[in-house]
């Protein structure tokens, strides 16, 4: 009898350690798993500041800060480029027409640009103001200084820009030989630089 109580109270003792065991073992999981929800909230959190930080000081959030770039920001909503330059990570460089750069343009012509069946030549005209890669004016300059007064610049849109000085003024020329002067240089953005200019740039038909 005490020989069978014995290893009835053994087997309950296992029982009972078992069930411990397991209980410490699903407390552990549970604690894990609760910590990396922590973790990946967390990370969540510091992702979308982050990106917040970054759109506040965007390309587009300059631009849309700054008075005189207003028609740029209108066209760049016309064209959907204005998302372009405020979430994706560039760099860019933007030589941007300040308001009265586009009052220069024919009113028939920009008016028609910003039709929405014409989103696309818009987006065409804009992205020729657009460089891949932050280019500041030190650089601008260093380039044109080493390449005999002149130097090329590719832009995101296709065709070429020449840029060349004129005393200590920055002028773009573009493929029409028409000039644009930077008068205001490194407007800095979390993905990349702005250069103001004083006209419209646009390609070779």
């Amino acid at each position: 009898m005490k020989i069978k109580m014995l290893f009835t109270v053994l087997a309950l003792s296992a029982v009972v350690f078992t069930s411990c065991e397991d209980n410490k073992k699903k407390e552990q999981a549970e604690k894990e798993r609760m910590e990396q929800m922590e973790a990946e909230r967390e990370a969540e959190m510091q992702a979308e500041k982050e990106k917040m930080e970054m759109e506040s000081n965007s390309i587009a959030a300059k631009a849309m800060e700054t008075d005189t770039l207003s028609t740029l920001v209108s066209a760049l909503t016309a064209a959907e480029l204005a998302e372009m330059f405020k979430t994706e990570e560039g760099p860019f460089t933007v030589f941007a027409p300040h308001n009265g750069a586009f009052n220069n343009v024919d009113k028939a012509t920009l008016e028609s640009l910003m039709q929405p069946e014409n989103k696309e030549k818009l987006a065409d005209v804009l992205k020729y103001h657009v460089v891949s890669g932050e280019v500041t004016s030190q650089q601008l300059v260093q380039a044109i200084n080493e390449n005999d007064g002149k130097y090329e610049i590719s832009t995101v849109g296709g065709g070429t820009l020449v840029a060349s000085l004129d005393g200590e003024n920055v002028i773009l020329t573009d493929e029409n030989g028409n000039k644009a002067t930077v008068v205001t240089a490194d407007v800095d953005a979390s993905n990349g630089v702005v250069h103001v200019i004083d006209a419209v740039v646009m390609k070779k038909a």
